[in-house]
């Protein structure tokens, strides 16, 4: 049973599912190299069905995540956008921002709300017939399309790629399908829904909203509020305690605000001399908080101890860890495409999980093996793109990768364009850029040298085996540590040796590599470790500011030059770059802002990170 899995609206892009097992993955915005394209996901679409190799007739079925304000058991409907675009320029914006503004207005009048969703109802009965015609039309692909909720997609992305057979299932974002939350039982091939919650009551929004007064974009730049946390001191919690929190497992939105008016409120409330540091720390112990007491309720409602989750909320590795030190938790799974980037996963896993059910014979989770489910280059194709470039290069076939550990081990920041692209946010070795852990100064140069103003320190890539040696408790995590998708409290040792790496709070965010999971992107680490005795490397994406991980050589290259990177390893050719980091190490040698931050509030929940 071959299934396309469709996103249709933001982040778009497609999956091919081929018995339960994800063949391919991809979104739009690598092949458009517009950061969370939104549109039909034509490019993608072409795409899997290439990496898989299957023609049109090939295709089962096409299941669709869709983002509707309708939810009618497990299938949705809604609206979408035909091209890929940057969400900066494209209508939606602006209908969004009309949205905005309608939508402030349904707490205070009755009614108000059922007739906004009824108004856009035809819109989305409308764009459902016309991705069956554009699947016909322009793909021929002629299978039967159903449509998939956005939480539910998300639940079924989350539960049937874990290592869980049974497990409490939980979705938070910022809203989607007119909800913020879903919470399930997952049990033996089945996902029973506990609760919904709506997206009026969204927490994500509110990290949104923070984001947005901190100065920068919202819905995008929320990772930075998340490193920028560990430098103030939560003195706002208790103000947004008083705006959305958690009552009996559900969360409230007690400031009854959306969108702009919240921005308003928010601001009207803050001190004149409220610091952005400050904020930032209060948004994440607060949403950290609220998470815990929310999952909290569930596991003892659902008597689970295996937890499994995904949703843009769940981009936040440090929620994620007070979630998984929760008394309650044995082991948590963090989806690796998380946010809207999973959705098409999610529909093709959601329609194979019906479809076996009805069947009498359950599609069980039997984890993931890896996510590298991109592109991949054949040698030729990446001899004649270096060549094409015109830049000197060399080639180590069979050697590369003691190369790479070799010059780690000198001091060189080596990109790395090798094998498959990964699928989801995170880069994992294969489109990564490598350092050194021990300069605590890298922060600083380094992103400038990659054009970005990241506040999170860089994540280390680290042997499986050395987990216990490097972090406290990891075992609850070890297994979606593989994807980088949950922080751990460092040992003495990890802060020691590696402080490139290890964030103010004393957290690091890392991915831990097996064999069996990277052979060649292991070798690396592995030849690093004889020659340092450290078994951990910086592995930060390769991209440069504001553009999506790179996908292609020619992508790689242009990347690798306008960074002025030492080295690209690509494929097994090394290419040494024209000036390198040189002069911009020397310049931030010695003045790192990476400091010790101001300490977290002492309450009992931080017992549960004691070894």
């Amino acid at each position: 049973m071959r299934i396309l899995g469709i996103t249709d609206g933001q982040t778009c892009g497609a999956a091919l599912v081929e018995d339960g097992r994800i063949v391919a993955a991809i979104n739009e915005e690598r092949i458009a190299r517009i950061k969370m394209a939104r549109g039909f996901p034509r490019a993608s679409i072409a795409e899997v069905m290439a990496i898989a190799g299957v023609a049109p007739a090939d295709i089962d079925a096409v299941a669709v995540a869709q983002v509707n304000m309708e939810f009618r058991n497990e299938i949705a409907d809604w609206p979408g956008w035909f091209e890929a675009r940057d969400e900066e320029t494209d209508v939606h914006s602006r209908f969004f921002r009309l949205a905005s503004r309608f939508g402030s207005l349904a707490p205070r009048i009755p009614g108000l709300k059922k007739g906004y969703y009824a108004l856009r109802t035809p819109i989305y009965r409308r764009r459902r017939q016309e991705i069956g015609e554009i699947l016909q039309r322009e793909f021929g692909v002629r299978a039967p399309v159903r449509f998939y909720h956005h939480h539910y997609a998300h639940a079924a992305s989350a539960y049937f790629t874990s290592p869980f057979q049974e497990a409490l299932v939980v979705t938070m974002d910022g809203g989607g399908d007119g909800h913020c939350a879903h919470v399930y039982d997952a049990r033996n091939g089945e996902l029973h829904r506990l609760a919904t919650i709506d997206s009026y009551d969204s927490l994500g929004n509110y990290y949104a909203y923070v984001t947005a007064l901190c100065g920068f974009k919202a819905k995008r730049h929320e990772g930075k509020i998340t490193g920028l946390a560990a430098r103030g001191r939560p003195v706002y919690a208790e103000l947004l305690g008083e705006m959305i929190a958690c009552e009996d497992g559900r969360l409230h939105n007690r400031g009854r605000v959306l969108f702009t008016s919240a921005l308003a409120a928010l601001r009207a409330r803050l001190p004149a001399d409220w610091t952005r540091e400050d904020l930032a720390a209060s948004i994440q112990y607060h949403s950290e908080q609220v998470a815990r007491r929310c999952i909290s309720h569930w596991l003892e409602r659902s008597g689970h101890r295996h937890l499994a989750v995904a949703g843009g909320l769940f981009a936040n590795v440090r929620i994620n860890e007070e979630v998984m030190m929760l008394p309650g938790v044995e082991q948590i799974f963090v989806h690796p495409g998380m946010s809207d980037e999973g959705l098409a996963v999610g529909a093709a896993l959601a329609h194979e999980g019906v479809r076996r059910r009805r069947s009498g014979e359950p599609l069980l989770p039997q984890g993931l093996p890896h996510v590298y489910l991109g592109n991949g280059y054949t040698e030729a194709e990446i001899h004649q793109a270096v060549e094409e470039a015109g830049l000197p290069w060399e080639r180590h076939p069979g050697e590369i990768e003691d190369r790479v550990a070799a010059l780690l081990a000198e001091g060189a920041v080596v990109a790395r364009f090798n094998g498959r692209m990964e699928y989801g946010p995170r880069a994992l070795g294969n489109r990564s850029i490598l350092y050194q852990t021990t300069d605590p100064s890298v922060n600083d140069w380094l992103n400038e040298l990659l054009k970005r103003t990241e506040f999170m320190p860089f994540a280390p890539s680290c042997l499986y085996e050395a987990a216990d040696e490097l972090f406290v408790n990891p075992g609850r995590g070890r297994d979606t540590a593989r994807f980088m998708t949950v922080t751990f409290h460092c040992t003495p040792r990890m802060q020691e040796q590696c402080p490139g790496v290890v964030h103010v709070d004393g957290t690091a965010r890392p991915q831990l590599v097996r064999e069996e999971d990277n052979p060649s992107y292991y070798r690396i680490i592995q030849a690093y470790h004889r020659r340092t005795g450290i078994p951990a490397i910086i592995n930060t994406s390769f991209n440069v500011h504001e553009e999506p991980i790179v996908r292609s050589p020619e992508d790689a290259i242009r990347a690798f030059l306008d960074s002025d990177l030492d080295y690209l390893a690509i494929g097994d050719v090394l290419i040494k770059g024209p000036t390198g980091s040189e002069a911009t190490r020397r310049k931030w040698q010695g003045k790192s802002i990476w400091g010790p931050g101001p300490a977290r509030p002492a309450d009992a929940d931080e017992a549960a990170h004691e070894s």
